[in-house]
């Protein structure tokens, strides 16, 4: 189908780029603020420079690594757009833009982080709710920037795609998703450098100084305190913003592509009513975006350090944002689809209540409010090996919820929208719940950045030696932000097991598209208007062919593969770290003592990490961006959508688990911390802190890295579908393999 250089958008998407806009426009208001709020003592100021400089040089060093690895990919891609004609020649530039683009929302948003974190510990010195503003709207700038330049990058490709260059809807979308893929590339290597950094100090600063040395944590007197505090913006705020990045990105452009063939499959041929489909994604998210900057504006609290408390004033945000876009979105998709709009509208509803049931979830199992948590602590009596069970079979069972949570809702979505009618529109419907559960991002997101902040805050306040109660207020807000950044994960992943599958039905859309331009005639091997089912049975889609079920174990095993390699990783810089902190301990003399004169070198602690996560982020990033490729060449099709069923399914409880558990373990720690089980110091904090260790990559590297791995799997298969489907049936007969 050939869309006529007559069509034209409808002025109703112009939300889309409004919102993003606006977004962008607070975002920089919300930074001007933190910038103007006190910057705190001249000691303050001293230690947040030195963290500063240390998560400024390492971003410097990841970006050399990441733009290597970007020009490799552009020129392969080049060649495969314009050498071999089995690409579109926009492919490359969409690739590069969402790279680009990901890792200015990491740099963007850590810059604000590393500025806040002296002035959240000075504003939490006049009041609790004074160090909740500051550190919750400075968070607010990543959430904000993420939505508002990931829609906005969106929104310009499609205008210059459909509007200026002429492009059928089809390959508009599919294109697109490349820019996803971009976005994916870069985020997984910012989530996995990022948290082997942030881990490995992190582990080595609590070994030793906790546990060995007994001295509290963020004592300057620790050589890895530095590197452990430049280590929460490197990993939980430069790669938690280009994670989520990739999410926001991936499930707008995984709908807009459905929605186009949605439109195909309706049998309509005006390309003024396909881009209805097509732009209705973009839109909700600009109706998030917008709400969001309203919900930011409701967080607030008293003076009374209570986790409910503080958890209600983020939810009343949160809710407010959720409630408002809901309402709107379905008057929005009345407006557009009034034909189908209750069906969809309630799609959207499904995906957004799931998400606040998964946020809820992950909540309960790791809060020191409820009884998971606390029974992890109360394990801590007798021993670190009882923490550790404790943890992973609460890991383990927190899973059961999500799990159900995204069975429900798929579901849901699927029949609402119309799916078991026509398959194609329930994968859309399916993909909308994916947007809505994450049309509130702006305000999720700046929860999950927030956390950080507040933890450097608590780590400023702890080496300048500020008075007792300033502690005890920015480790309510710290402990409150491990299980908001929970939240946020649960969120993410989430919304990858929706967009996942959502991605999985628009790899048949690529394939059709890379048949085409392999010089296949449709019409002669498979119908020219042919449905999913009609692809599905050409390509032996099903559980008997063995080609299926081997991509299964495959995806599977991925899954825990990539989890091996990247809690090795972190193993093995953390064990650097140890031996030199413990090298300090011992060679400067009264440094350990406290003694005037006896100065840690953080910076050589710093190196260490900086270089042994660049290093050891290679491995593991390559296997989940070639895997999909060698699968579709050996495996074909078939193959592929095995791969990314076993991945996603075993994936997304994978990084429940590991994200719980992690959240768990370190808050059963604060718990103690409080006074609790004899307070830090005792046994049970000893025990508790080594839990915490081990949780410590379960929850902040290797469980989020998860879902960019399913996504990134998907992106990849999409990109590289013309190859597989022109060289993987030649690959296959000279291998003896039957299957397409």
């Amino acid at each position: 189908m050939t869309t006529e250089l007559t069509h034209s958008i409808p002025s109703g998407w112009l939300i889309a780029p409004t919102g993003s806009i606006i977004a962008l426009l607070f975002a920089y208001i919300f930074y001007k603020g933190m910038r103007k709020s006190h910057p705190g003592e001249p000691e303050m100021v001293r230690i947040a420079g030195f963290v500063k400089v240390g998560a400024m040089a390492y971003l410097r060093q990841q970006y050399k690594v990441v733009a290597m690895f970007f020009v490799v990919m552009v020129i392969l891609l080049a060649t495969m757009a314009f050498v071999f004609k089995i690409q579109s020649g926009w492919v490359p530039f969409a690739f590069l833009t969402g790279g680009f683009f990901s890792g200015l929302c990491g740099y963007l948003g850590m810059k604000t982080a590393t500025e806040a974190s002296s002035r959240t510990a000075y504003a939490a010195k006049e009041s609790l709710n004074k160090g909740l503003v500051v550190a919750f709207r400075s968070g607010a700038v990543m959430g904000l920037i993420v939505v508002g330049f990931g829609l906005l990058d969106i929104c310009a490709w499609f205008y210059v795609l459909y509007e200026l260059v002429g492009m059928d809807l089809h390959e508009v979308t599919v294109t697109m998703l490349c820019f996803g893929m971009g976005a994916s590339t870069q985020a997984l290597f910012a989530r996995v450098g990022g948290g082997i950094y942030t881990k490995a100090a992190d582990v080595g600063a609590d070994l030793v100084g906790k546990v060995e040395a007994g001295i509290p944590e963020d004592d300057p007197r620790n050589p890895a305190v530095i590197a452990d505090n430049v280590g929460d913006n490197v990993g939980d705020v430069a790669g938690m913003g280009a994670d989520l990045y990739e999410s926001y990105c991936g499930s707008i452009l995984a709908a807009a592509a459905l929605g186009a063939a949605t439109a195909f499959s309706l049998g309509l041929n005006d390309p003024n009513k396909i881009v209805l489909w097509v732009i209705l994604p973009l839109i909700i998210g600009g109706i998030g975006n917008i709400f969001s900057v309203l919900g930011i504006y409701a967080v607030r609290t008293g003076e009374t350090v209570s986790q409910k408390l503080l958890m209600k004033a983020l939810f009343r945000g949160i809710n407010l944002t959720s409630f408002m876009t809901l309402i709107i979105s379905g008057v929005v998709i009345y407006l557009v689809l009034p034909e189908y709009w209750v069906g969809l509208w309630l799609a959207m509803v499904c995906g957004l209540v799931a998400g606040l049931v998964i946020g809820k979830s992950t909540e309960y199992y790791t809060s020191s409010d409820f009884k998971p948590t606390q029974e992890i602590a109360k394990q801590a009596e007798t021993g670190p090996a009882t923490v550790v069970i404790a943890g992973v079979s609460v890991g383990m069972l927190s899973t059961i919820i999500p799990v159900l949570t995204v069975c429900l809702g798929t579901v849901l979505a699927f029949g609402l929208s119309g799916g078991f009618s026509d398959p194609i529109r329930g994968l859309y419907g399916i993909a909308l719940a994916a947007v809505g559960m994450l049309s509130n991002l702006g305000i999720t997101l700046a929860t999950d950045a927030y956390g950080p902040i507040a933890d450097n805050a608590g780590g400023n306040a702890q080496m300048t030696r500020q008075p007792p109660f300033v502690r005890e207020r920015t480790d309510a807000l710290d402990s409150l932000g491990n299980t908001t950044a929970a939240t946020g994960k649960g969120f993410a992943i989430g919304s990858a097991a929706l967009t996942a599958l959502a991605l999985i039905a628009a790899y048949i859309e690529e394939v059709r598209i890379g048949m085409e331009r392999a010089g296949m005639k449709l019409g002669e091997i498979i119908p020219k208007d042919a449905t999913l089912q009609n692809f599905m049975e050409f390509f032996k889609v099903y559980l008997m062919n063995p080609l299926v079920l081997i991509g299964i174990f495959i995806g599977a095993m991925l899954s825990f593969g990539f989890v091996g390699m990247t809690l090795r990783a972190v193993g093995r810089a953390a064990n650097k770290v140890v031996l030199e902190v413990r090298r300090q301990f011992k060679e400067i003399p009264g440094l350990l003592e406290g003694k005037p004169g006896a100065v840690a070198d953080y910076s050589t602690c710093v190196e260490i990490a900086t270089r042994s996560a660049q290093r050891e982020m290679i491995l593991p990033s390559m296997m989940a961006i070639f895997s999909p490729v060698v699968v579709g060449l050996v495996l074909g099709v078939s193959g592929v959508i095995g791969m990314l069923t076993g991945a996603l399914a075993c994936g997304f409880a994978l990084a429940v688990m590991l994200a719980n558990s992690g959240g768990a373990w370190d808050n059963a720690k604060k718990w103690i911390e409080v006074g609790k089980l004899g307070g830090k110091g005792s046994f049970a904090h000893k025990a508790a802190v080594t839990g915490d260790t081990v949780g410590d990559p379960f929850k902040d590297t290797s469980g989020p890295s998860l879902n960019i791995l399913i996504k990134l799997m998907a992106m990849v298969s999409i990109v590289f579908a013309g190859m597989t489907v022109k060289y993987s049936p030649v690959i296959a007969q000279w291998l003896g393999i039957s299957g397409k």
